[in-house]
């Protein structure tokens, strides 16, 4: 039986939402869950250090305030090569995006913590927003030459109908792709760190002989944990600079 083979390994359990503060209103249920309670967490860091970074004090800038000046710029440069100056009103709304997703994905290397963005409901929400708020600013800025973002220039006209109906297809699919990219890799990454950490457990709990195998899962799984840090901003920098291109295609529909 499965039960004399030692625990079974559960690496989904770690994605389980559950109620962390009940709460019951009129009969429904608002019970704040892990996932809410870690988004809210990730947004109060993100205005903590957004507060720490812009403290105007005298003298030489601190830390804090020195990579803050260096996350602006990073930012600020992601925007303008994506979306040209006139993208930089849209600045905070990219800041916000990319240091949200960021911090929650960081925060999900935490022992005992949750990570917000191994949910697909949260990474297609983040995904809606950025893709009604293209429409909306396409629409509420060009009207309906907005739509000249699905008639290329210099397509042939005996064509333009097949082109035009893969552009109409690829722009409604664009909520899919930017949130299942995040969700994925964060899900797949979460679970191989659980596999291997598991398998140290296990070989460490078995004979003598046996835990000497250890050392290998376990340096497996240190060079996956520095590997999933990386993974982690490059995820965060994706989903900001998809965001900036797609608003490039809302402030410029017809072309740069």
């Amino acid at each position: 039986m499965a039960a004399d083979s030692g625990p079974a390994i559960d690496p989904i359990h770690q994605f389980s939402i559950h109620p962390v503060v009940p709460i019951s209103i009129a009969g429904q249920d608002f019970s704040l869950t892990n996932s809410g309670l870690f988004m809210l967490l990730a947004v109060a860091l993100s205005c903590l250090i957004a507060a720490i970074a812009a403290r105007g004090d005298s003298g030489v800038p601190s830390r804090m305030q020195a990579m803050g000046e260096m996350a602006y710029e990073f930012i600020a440069g992601m925007v303008r090569s994506a979306a040209g100056e006139a993208g930089m009103r849209f600045f905070p709304f990219v800041f916000s995006i990319f240091f949200f997703v960021l911090i929650c994905n960081l925060l999900g290397y935490i022992p005992y913590s949750f990570t917000v963005t191994s949910q697909i409901v949260i990474t297609a929400a983040l995904a809606l927003l950025v893709f009604l708020t293209v429409v909306i600013i396409g629409i509420s800025e060009h009207g309906v030459g907005f739509f000249k973002l699905f008639v290329p220039s210099g397509v042939p006209i005996y064509i333009l109908p097949l082109v035009v109906a893969i552009e109409v297809f690829s722009f409604f699919v664009r909520p899919v792709s930017h949130s299942v990219r995040l969700f994925a890799n964060m899900l797949a990454g979460h679970i191989t760190l659980y596999v291997f950490g598991a398998f140290v457990v296990m070989l460490l709990g078995a004979g003598a002989a046996v835990k000497a195998l250890a050392v290998l899962p376990f340096a497996m799984t240190v060079g996956l944990e520095a590997l999933e840090l990386l993974v982690a901003f490059l995820q965060a920098y994706v989903f900001a600079m998809l965001t900036c291109m797609y608003l490039n295609d809302a402030l410029h529909p017809g072309g740069h």
